[in-house]
């Protein structure tokens, strides 16, 4: 919503652009279609160009999505975006944090500090609005060659054929089909694909309602992240402060039970409620509402995501909770995960069997992030009388004992550890460094990062010259040969004769203490479902 007299996207600091219908019909033959030119949409188109795969994008929209919406972006997000060759204007414009703050009453309770230093490439989280992050996705997808974009474009139905899906299409020309073997449902929560392929979301509900406003102010306090527990402007209630570019600063405010959802949200009442939480940090300055919205906090997914030769990507498979900054991040993981694995398939690196661990991985993380985002759900918006009796006293106790200040730790996303899919092998027991399934760790590695010695595909790290040079070349395999005691080879608690495999997203794939070059071409085929043009070795 934006103040009286302006329209839906007029901004006091991003100039929408308006993209009009397509003049043709699609070209035929793109093996993916789209559902939805969201952050999630296009992160997929991106990863699937990157395999060197052509998809057709559909949104119904015709221009980018309106408000600043999710405006924290995970490091593990900027590795993402890095891969896919679309970082640098996110690097030219968020707002790097590593900080938080939690008071109560008025007091600070907490500061807690995100892992970070001179061996990690990105910061822990940035700010920055939708818009922007839309803005810079569309530049990376405009420029593809291999990416078709299809403005006010909207799918009404999806329809099962012998290996393939149809999709029928409506923009202002009329009605068309339009057949691919695969479709993304990059659709959002309220998923038009979801509902025409009957499938629900399944899950909790949490009473707690925000209210989310962007205002526009000269204010100079840091980049961090700000919770205010029971202030004075909300009593009883929750207050979340973040800067961001532009001098904009987004300030979500929890309503109480009694309050009604339409007339909290009626301009008037924003304002009143926007003025007195800058009435709590101090801010006597002057300020200009920009948008506002209004929110629930929800822990809700499909049992699957996949549907035959559907998935679903991002808010269409599941919703959650704001707290912790883990909407959108688990959607751009879900893009990059579907979209490496599918471009594999379908440029014949990797047989299908690659797809079906989709779903249990990134439902998997879905899982995770209710664990974690649930607990501070409960927390930032307790349920019941008896979770508010006990986080207050919680609350209380933190005013006097530092200790109990950790009850308020947001629990930041992290990356999920993919220690149980049918694509990652077990370890060889205990060891120093990352487990199977995990994420590569940054570390400094000569004038560079880890990170930067990897692939576009799989990456096999050895310790052993030896066996990295037994390596035959294969398709999507890199070999590096990185020295035992450098400190990329302790962050991975590497010693002489110690392997790893890195999948293209990133995560472990497999290591040994010791490994062999049949070792390593073994567990590169089983992960990737037997890639034909691997070449026979001997152990």
């Amino acid at each position: 919503m934006r103040p009286a007299g302006r329209s839906e996207t007029d901004s006091l600091y991003f100039t929408y652009p308006r993209f009009e219908p397509p003049a043709r019909r699609p070209a035929p033959g793109a093996p993916v279609a789209i559902v939805g030119a969201g952050p999630v949409g296009m992160t997929a188109a991106l990863a699937l160009a990157r395999e060197g795969v052509r998809s057709v994008l559909f949104d119904a929209k015709d221009t980018f999505n309106d408000g600043s919406r999710a405006i924290c972006v995970s490091r593990s997000s900027f590795h993402i975006l890095e891969r896919l060759g679309a970082v640098a204007p996110f690097l030219g414009k968020a707002l790097g944090w590593t900080k938080g703050r939690s008071f109560y009453r008025g007091r600070q309770i907490l500061e807690f500090e995100m892992p970070d230093g001179p061996g990690e490439k990105f910061r822990p989280m940035y700010n920055l609005q939708q818009q922007h992050i839309e803005d810079y996705l569309w530049r990376a997808v405009s420029a593809s060659p291999l990416i078709e974009t299809r403005w006010q474009s909207r799918v009404t139905a999806t329809e099962d054929l012998e290996g393939r899906v149809r999709l029928t299409v409506e923009d202002p020309h009329g009605s068309y089909s339009y057949e691919a073997p695969w479709v993304l449902a990059c659709d959002g929560a309220r998923s038009p694909v979801r509902r025409q392929r009957g499938l629900r979301l399944r899950g909790e509900n949490y009473e707690g309602r925000y209210v989310i406003a962007d205002v526009r102010m000269a204010h100079d306090y840091p980049t961090i992240r700000r919770a205010l527990f029971d202030p004075s402007c909300r009593p009883g209630g929750t207050v979340l402060i973040h800067r961001q570019p532009d001098d904009i600063w987004r300030i979500d405010y929890q309503l109480r039970d009694d309050e009604d959802e339409a007339a909290a949200i009626a301009e008037p009442e924003v304002r009143g409620s926007v003025q007195a939480v800058l009435d709590e940090i101090g801010h006597d300055g002057a300020w200009e509402l920009e948008w506002w919205s209004v929110y629930s906090a929800n822990t809700l997914a499909l049992d699957d995501y996949r549907d035959g030769r559907v998935f679903f990507v991002g808010d269409s498979a599941h919703i959650v909770p704001i707290f912790g900054v883990r909407g959108l991040n688990n959607g751009l993981a879900d893009a990059m995960n579907i979209g490496w694995k599918l471009g594999w398939v379908l440029q014949g690196r990797a047989g299908e069997a690659l797809l079906d661990s989709y779903s249990p991985e990134r439902r998997g993380a879905t899982l995770d992030v209710f664990a974690n985002a649930s607990k501070s759900a409960r927390f930032m918006t307790p349920a019941t009388h008896g979770w508010r009796l006990m986080r207050d006293a919680g609350l209380s106790l933190a005013l006097d004992h530092r200790f109990a200040g950790q009850l308020a730790n947001p629990r930041q996303m992290t990356p999920y550890t993919y220690a149980d899919s049918p694509d990652v092998l077990p370890g060889e027991g205990p060891h120093e460094g990352p487990v199977p399934g995990a994420h590569l760790p940054e570390a400094r590695c000569g004038a560079g990062f880890l990170s930067d010695l990897m692939g576009p595909g799989f990456t096999a790290i050895c310790t052993d010259p030896a066996t990295a040079a037994a390596l035959p070349e294969a398709p999507g395999l890199r070999v590096v040969t990185l020295a035992p005691g450098t400190p990329a080879a302790e962050a991975l608690g590497a010693t002489p004769g110690s392997a790893f495999l890195v999948r293209p997203d990133l995560h472990l794939a497999a290591r040994w203490r010791s490994a062999t070059p049949g070792d390593i071409l073994s567990a590169f085929r089983q992960v990737s479902h037997d890639i034909p043009q691997a070449e026979e070795i001997v152990a």
